[in-house]
Parts: C-alpha cells; structure tokens; sequence
C-alpha cells in the first residue's frame, strides 16, 4: 500500500475517533441529565448504535464529501491530508476549551483551505459545496423549529395524564437515544469514509468513486470507540448549560434530532450532529418558556460555529505550506 495512503488512513481514522469523542455528549447529554440511563450505558449503548448505523442507511454524505466537493482527478494526498490534520486540530482545540463545535463544519473548512493553497480555489465545485452549506446552515434552523413546534405538540398531547407520564418519557428516551445514535454514526462516520475512498480513487487503489465495505467498517468502528471514550466537558455544556433538563425535554429533543439527521443522511447532506442536537435543545426549552434558556451560552456556541470553517481552513491551509516545505 502507498505509504501516502496509509498514512491518510491512519489520521482520517484518527480524526474520525475524535469525532466520536467530540460528538458522544451531543447524544448522551439529555439521557443522562434526565437520569434515564448511567453515564456508562448511555455511552456503551450509542456506541453500538453508531457502528451499526453506517451499514443500515447507505454511503450518500460520503459520495457527497468525497466527489462532490473536489474533483476526485484533481485531489493530491497532501491536500487531503492538511485537510484532516487542520480539522483535528480544530477538534482538539474545541474540545479543550469545552465547545461543541461541528467536526463537519470543521472538515469541509479543512478540504477548502488545503484545496485552496494546494490546488486552487478554482476547482472546487461550488454546486458541491453550495449543498453543503445549504445542508449545514438549514439543518439548525429547522432543528430548532421542529424542537419547539415538537415539544408543545407533545405537551397539548400529555395535558391530562399524570406525573407517572414521567416514567414513560424516561423509557422511551432510550429508544429516541438509539434513533439518534444511529443517525449520528450513519451521517457522521461517512465524513471519513468519503475522505479515505477519495485517496483510494487520488492513488489509483480504486477505479472509480465507491466506497468498499472495509472502509464503512473502519470508519463504524473508529467513531463507535471515540464515543465510549466520552467528551464529559461537553456533556456538562449540553446536557444542563442550557437549561435543567427534564425526561419530556429530553425525549423531545432526540426524536427532532434523530428526524433531521436521519433525513440530511438520507439526502446527502453532511449536517452537524453539533449543530442539530444543540439547535434542537434550546428549541425544546424555549417551548417550555423562553426565559427559562440560558441563551448567552447559545451566543458563545454559535460564535465558534461561524469560525470554524475559516479556522480550521486556515490550519489546514498552514499544514499544506508545512508539508510542502518539508518536500512531503
């Protein structure tokens, strides 16, 4: 094997474990705020989830990152690989500080930047691209929407049952939390298999854009082991920075969750499970009352989205001019 390739797999499998490890609270948060499960099993139980997820809703965000955005012909392995090592490092940094940044926003801004300074803004595809940002910057949108429009619906429907409604809003959270896991593996893992398919295609290991069975397994697998690690600063973030988080907001806020993500896998659309879940928590508690959100923290959220492509473009962009220098 290309020692090029294998060095790209290693560290898109790096960045997909992280991206296990950043995006584990945005699933496990509200169940275990809500005490439906342990920390423990919430995070063994999506685990599983999201490794099986890749292999039961198909390979569409992966054709999308992987061939729509960059013409496969055009794309060098350096490129490819400042483009994950900026986004990793835009991981790290979010995850030291405690932010739930968007591991998708943060790779299409590294495949931007190192596409940029490697092969020239002028081949990436902006019918690709303008689906992504459409994907991206819609899904909180209607996330936040579906939560609140979902969660006074929900309430019109329990207004006469008792408090024991509680304890089935607590089981069926498990069953909302397996939807959304399966959805977050389906959509988030394709990110790496389309990036490690595209050095398959850029080193002639593969004919044509395809993603092999292999690939899905050990990109499952990656994510599935970075979400058992945990990401217990973000869980803190999203599971009680908001608002106190009660069974009904919970299973409100994974079953719009799990509907939008789903869908966007569906369609092709890399979304951010970041973006999805949080825009979807803050809709869920403005449904109960709009003052009862701690709205601030949502403001320092949405900051580090709108500087994450940049950012980790930039990163990316710097790793290139380093690899280049270093005759890589």
């Amino acid at each position: 094997m290309d020692i090029h390739l294998t060095v790209l797999i290693i560290i898109a499998l790096a960045f997909d474990f992280l991206n296990g490890v950043h995006d584990s609270s945005n699933i496990v948060a509200t169940i275990i705020s809500s005490r439906s499960l342990s920390p423990r099993a919430a995070l063994m139980l999506t685990a599983i989830s999201e490794f099986c997820g890749p292999f039961l809703f198909g390979v569409a965000v992966a054709k999308t990152v992987g061939s729509e955005i960059i013409p496969p012909g055009l794309m060098t392995m350096p490129v490819l690989i400042s483009a994950l090592t900026g986004a990793i490092l835009w991981n790290i940094i979010t995850w030291f500080l405690g932010v739930p940044s968007s591991s998708s926003h943060a790779l299409i801004g590294g495949l931007i930047g190192a596409t940029t300074a490697g092969v020239g803004f002028d081949v990436i595809q902006m019918s690709g691209l303008n689906k992504v940002f459409i994907a991206l910057f819609l899904s909180p949108v209607i996330g936040l929407a579906a939560g609140f429009v979902f969660t006074r619906l929900v309430y019109v429907l329990a207004a006469s049952a008792s408090m024991k409604i509680n304890l089935f809003f607590k089981r069926v959270q498990v069953l909302t939390g397996i939807g959304l896991a399966l959805s977050h593996g389906a959509i988030d893992a394709q990110n790496t298999m389309g990036i490690i398919t595209l050095g398959l295609v850029t080193t002639g290991a593969l004919d044509s854009f395809e993603v092999p069975l292999w690939v899905i397994g050990i990109s499952a697998l990656a994510i599935a082991m970075g979400t058992l690690s945990g990401g217990w600063r973000l869980i803190k973030t999203l599971g009680a920075g908001f608002f106190r988080v009660r069974p009904v907001h919970g299973f409100c806020a994974q079953m719009t969750s799990a509907s939008v993500i789903l869908g966007a896998a569906l369609l092709g659309g890399p979304v951010s499970t970041t973006q999805v879940v949080s825009s979807a928590i803050l809709g869920v508690g403005a449904a109960d009352r709009v003052n009862k959100v701690r709205w601030h923290l949502a403001a320092n959220i949405l900051t580090a989205w709108l500087i994450t492509i940049p950012l980790s473009g930039l990163m990316a962009a710097g790793t290139f001019v380093i690899l280049t220098y270093a005759g890589i």
